[in-house]
């Protein structure tokens, strides 16, 4: 377990939100599944929820945004010291900005970009809102992974941004690496090509830690979503993807309980 209450370094996935059609329904889904407590937000917030274990943020949830054919959608923010300069290195990188930077009341400055392959991600420049406080962790993030079908092209991407370093740990079978900016993993990069369905987009993929993923997956289905990838086992845990009852999809993987770490 990680515990965090200041604004994570550059480059650290740092907070995820969903998109929904339905953001009561979502609270319902993710508080039975993850045991989180929601919090709705201000009037000035849109409809925005936090969602908290033992008072402490992990994730947020609220209306998604644009035309209504867009699915439900989890979304990965990156930590920057200065939004407005990583949203430029992003153009100049081969990147779209989505929404360009603005302030999100006094908590943050934040924006919305797609990186070459397609990929949709968050900037997140903390205030008052430093991220997620827990990671790694039963009902928490405990990985961040970028998928496409650029892998070197997305490597480049990232590096010119983010300045990521990689440790590659591709196989015959795929390509992948971790990425860092200094010593630790931060998340990873992989190839889609010969890992899932040539339609499957681009994409920034969230894992939630779970004490059993088999119980998860049954609860998944339980609560009206459903299991894309049954749960296979990993060295570093066994994990399956699913989809929440309004097709949001995500990833979740076993964890033991760890002492935290600041």
């Amino acid at each position: 377990m990680v515990l965090r209450d200041t604004p994570w370094p550059a480059g650290t996935p740092c907070w995820v939100d969903l998109g929904t059609d339905d953001p009561a329904k979502a609270k319902a889904f993710y508080s039975a599944l993850f045991g989180w407590d929601t919090q709705d937000g201000p009037p000035e917030a849109g409809g925005y929820v936090m969602c908290e274990i033992d008072g402490k943020p992990v994730a947020g949830l609220g209306p998604k945004m644009g035309p209504a054919e867009v699915p439900s959608t989890w979304t990965t923010y990156l930590a920057t010291d200065e939004a407005d300069a990583t949203a430029a290195k992003i153009t100049a990188a081969g990147g779209q900005l989505l929404a360009e930077p603005f302030d999100v009341m006094d908590v943050g400055r934040m924006a919305v970009a797609a990186d070459p392959g397609g990929a949709v991600f968050g900037i997140w420049q903390a205030s008052t809102h430093t991220g997620m406080q827990v990671a790694n962790a039963p009902g928490a993030v405990c990985w961040n992974e970028n998928m496409s079908r650029d892998f070197d092209g997305n490597k480049a991407f990232y590096h010119a941004v983010f300045d990521y370093g990689y440790d590659d740990m591709s196989s015959p079978e795929m390509s992948y690496a971790t990425f860092k900016t200094t010593g630790n993993p931060l998340g990873g990069i992989g190839d889609l090509a010969g890992m899932a369905p040539p339609e499957t987009p681009s994409h920034w993929m969230t894992y939630f830690g779970v004490g059993d993923t088999d119980s998860a997956t049954e609860a998944v289905t339980k609560l009206g979503g459903s299991v894309m990838r049954p749960a296979w086992d990993t060295p570093y845990g066994r994990m399956a993807i699913v989809a929440d009852d309004q097709g949001a999809v995500f990833a979740v993987m076993s964890m033991a309980e760890e002492s935290a770490e600041q």
